[in-house]
């Protein structure tokens, strides 16, 4: 597993919605689905890693996958 980017919040938006994921709620944080698997995203810049890692981890991303598509 590769080191975990430093990214923030609209990087990770965008990243996810490559991947067909949409947003469905929005407020102090982002909720986004792709109809399988459910992501809440804080609007924190930077997200934390450890908050990065279990985003990933919920959209069933790797950090390899997730970098290619930031």
């Amino acid at each position: 597993m590769g080191e975990v980017p430093s990214v923030n919040h609209k990087r990770v938006v965008r990243a996810l919605e490559r991947r067909d994921f949409k947003i469905v709620r929005q407020g102090k944080h982002i909720t986004m689905t792709d109809g399988h698997h459910i992501v809440v995203i804080p609007r924190n810049n930077p997200i934390k890693r450890k908050t990065l890692l279990n985003i990933l981890d919920g959209a069933g991303l790797t950090v390899e996958e997730f970098k290619e598509l930031l």
